[in-house]
């Protein structure tokens, strides 16, 4: 285990056990779920276990790549618009802005297989499952848990801490518990200090809230079935289920590396054609590496020392098995793919033959478009949850005017095809089904201003009887 890891493992510790003391709770998540989301943690940051120095495996952290990419896909084009009333304008904000955070918390998600997104009174925070405790749960949905955060002043040698609990009492009022502590470390939670004297000024100690549904706060997590623990709300990592392959792809690629590496051409050269007789043993290896120097010749000429009557000279041009190998590594980044959600073919180190049509990607990519579809919905669900989330806050701490609201969601279309599109719309234009201006601003760059006055400009030099077919 990492130095970090073994930091980041202390910290959740102390969190836990400071947790356990002011509110007698426990978590709920098995040891087994814990062990995976860490490993699953180091994969993620490049620090997998197969790392070997001596036997020179290295990562080439493809896992960060599947998170990367289906985070781009899931939040391709994503738009939120909240309308109906003056809470709505402030829950537009709100969500206006995280908007440029969505694609990470996204790739973190998949990472992780949890995330929490809660209202903190000055924005959205943002929790990873090193910084929460599950402590209740319904069915598949989390309803209680326990949150740590940290902030330090601007001396850096004040550590402020809040542990922030959440929970349904048994008459199903909802409850929040605010303790915070200061210290001179970051683990240190042992001073408890007012609310009113830290960084969270303005939040209360306890508070108690009637007729809520749901917790104060969001979850995303991922749409994989959970066969570690069928029992856990908790979602797996992406690529979970493809640990093995990953650390296969890592051996292949670190074996291709160094055999590529060591493939260098030598060439074995007799001492005695570059050194006078009678030179010292000693000295021969120096006295080598000056000639070759002097006479410009290149580095991969190695000095030995023949033991026949005849000068020794020997090429050495190692033959590279990149082409076998490569058949190896793209069947693993198949399997791989295939295993997180993606499409056969969809990570390959040699690219698509010809340019897809968004047909041919739509046909071809089935399984990967229901993955990225499954994900939009689970990340749909979660920013219905904080809307819900921050408007319950907003009653609470009276941040904003009451009033309705509604929520639209848009997401891009992942099989858009730019030239199709283009080449459509100019279609329209030449049946006379959309004026020409339009097609100039939507393709071309153009602004509805100039884009009318070069049509009306082009209409003014066409002849006289001229007539459009």
């Amino acid at each position: 285990m990492s130095i970090i890891s073994t930091i980041k493992g202390w910290f959740k510790m102390i969190f836990g056990e400071k947790a356990r003391q002011e509110f007698d709770i426990e978590s709920i998540i098995s040891p087994e779920m814990v062990s995976l989301i860490t490993k699953c943690e180091n994969i993620y940051a490049g620090k997998p276990f197969w790392l070997d120095d001596e036997d020179n495996i290295k990562t080439v952290n493809f896992a960060k790549a599947i998170c990367s990419e289906t985070a781009r896909l899931a939040t391709l084009a994503i738009g939120i618009k909240v309308d109906g009333s003056g809470r709505a304008k402030w829950l537009q904000e709100q969500i206006d802005n995280v908007y440029g955070n969505l694609r990470t918390w996204t790739e973190y998600g998949c990472a992780y297989g949890t995330i929490i997104l809660k209202p903190s009174g000055k924005g959205v925070d943002f929790v990873k499952p090193n910084d929460f405790i599950i402590t209740d749960q319904e069915g598949d949905k989390i309803m209680g848990a326990a949150f740590i955060t940290r902030e330090v002043d601007g001396t850096g040698k004040k550590f402020y801490t809040r542990i922030e609990y959440h929970r349904f009492d048994e008459d199903n009022i909802y409850c929040i518990s605010n303790r915070c502590y200061v210290g001179k470390k970051a683990d240190d939670l042992e001073k408890r200090v007012d609310i009113e004297a830290t960084p969270w000024a303005g939040l209360q100690d306890d508070v108690q809230i009637a007729d809520l549904d749901s917790p104060l706060f969001a979850v995303f997590k991922t749409p994989h079935a959970n066969n570690i623990d069928t029992d856990s709300p908790m979602g797996l990592p992406v690529f979970s289920d493809a640990i093995e392959e990953l650390k296969d792809l890592d051996i292949a690629y670190s074996r291709n590396a160094k055999e590529v590496k060591d493939s260098k051409r030598t060439v074995l050269l007799d001492s005695d054609r570059m050194v006078p007789v009678g030179t010292p043993l000693q000295n021969q290896g120096a006295y080598f590496d000056k000639q070759r120097k002097e006479m410009g010749l290149p580095d991969i000429i190695k000095n030995v020392y023949g033991d026949g009557q005849q000068s020794f000279y020997q090429e050495i041009n190692p033959v590279l098995n990149t082409e076998t190998r490569l058949v190896q590594i793209n069947a693993l980044l198949n399997q791989i793919g295939y295993k997180c959600g993606f499409s056969n073919g969809y990570f390959v180190f040699n690219e698509k033959n010809g340019i897809q049509t968004a047909t041919q990607v739509e046909s071809e990519d089935q399984r990967t478009i229901q993955f990225i579809k499954d994900v939009r919905d689970k990340l749909e669900q979660c920013l219905e949850d904080l809307i819900q989330a921050l408007d319950a806050f907003s009653d609470l701490y009276d941040l904003s005017p009451t009033g309705s609201y509604k929520v639209s969601y848009d997401f891009g279309d992942i099989t858009y095809n730019y030239e199709e599109d283009k080449a459509r719309w100019y279609a329209y234009v030449t049946a006379g089904k959309v004026p020409f201006w339009y097609y100039l601003v939507k393709f071309e760059g153009f602004s509805e201003e100039d884009a009318k006055e070069l049509e009306q400009s082009a209409q003014r030099q066409e002849p006289e009887g001229y007539e459009e077919e």
